[in-house]
């Protein structure tokens, strides 16, 4: 059987693996050889290992976890093709984030930290009617799609008249699991139906700044407004509001003009 077996060097070269690699995978139980010496402690592996070490292989080479790795050795096929798709999801997902951080830095890069003009002024009070989800902040962008996609039908279904823009509320600590609406300003309106309801935004002293841009790059926007508070000595509080002056389907994909709205309280540090 000894004859039959590979030494773990030899494996490792047929495999593209280095030993250690290879010690590791034993040790975590991902790819243990077929035989481990009881005098000497050495690893034997048969030529059959060989298919799922170069596996391994291939898949730490695409930077999945060890543990995905396990899964979807073990899985069968239909199960390992879900675990896959489910990788290959979150690696699209990570890329996505990447590509705005370089657009982000390639923004700051050319014109340093964006000059945006924030003003201190004071908004009046606006009756919206809402439509609410709970989201993460990575799924901010596709919750107010689909809730620009129910509040209008909702509110055509109900007669209420409402004035342009759209209107995004969001808490002001962006969490893992939070409450995010989408609304549009109305005067008037009977009880609102099943889903969609009033909320009334109290007027008061706001921060306001206004960015063109797509809105994967409104944190530089956020970034100059919550820098002016800090400077004026005062204190945020929510919700913060988004005004969409010109959204995606009325200009280029890179201008879409939204108005950013924090109110503050003066006189607080």
């Amino acid at each position: 059987m000894h004859d039959e077996l590979l030494t773990i060097g030899r494996f490792a070269r047929l495999c593209r693996l280095s030993v250690k690699q290879l010690r590791h995978y034993d040790e975590t139980g991902l790819l243990v050889p077929l035989r481990v010496d009881a005098c000497s402690g050495y690893r034997y592996y048969a030529r059959q290992q060989a298919r799922d070490a170069l596996a391994i292989a291939l898949l730490r080479e695409m930077d999945l976890p060890l543990a995905v790795i396990a899964q979807a050795l073990a899985a069968e096929p239909g199960h390992r093709t879900r675990i896959l798709h489910a990788e290959r999801d979150r690696l699209a997902e990570r890329m996505s984030r990447d590509q705005t951080r370089l657009q982000m830095l390639d923004r700051l890069a050319q014109g340093g930290l964006p000059g945006y003009e924030v003003t201190m002024s004071r908004e009046p009070e606006r009756r919206l009617a809402v439509v609410r989800a709970v989201c993460t902040p990575a799924g901010i962008g596709e919750k107010v799609e689909e809730g620009v996609g129910r509040l209008l039908p909702m509110l055509g279904r109900a007669d209420i008249v409402w004035e342009p823009p759209l209107w995004g509320l969001y808490p002001l600590d962006l969490e893992e699991r939070m409450e995010i609406a989408v609304g549009a300003q109305t005067l008037h309106g009977a009880a609102p139906p099943g889903g969609l309801e009033f909320e009334v935004l109290p007027g008061g002293p706001v921060a306001e700044t206004t960015h063109i841009g797509p809105y994967t790059q409104l944190p530089l926007a956020y970034n100059a407004l919550f820098a002016a508070i800090h400077e004026h000595g005062l204190r945020p509080h929510g919700p913060v509001r988004e005004a969409y002056l010109v959204g995606p389907a009325e200009a280029p994909r890179e201008e879409p003009m939204t108005r950013l709205i924090i109110p503050v309280e003066e006189g607080t540090a």
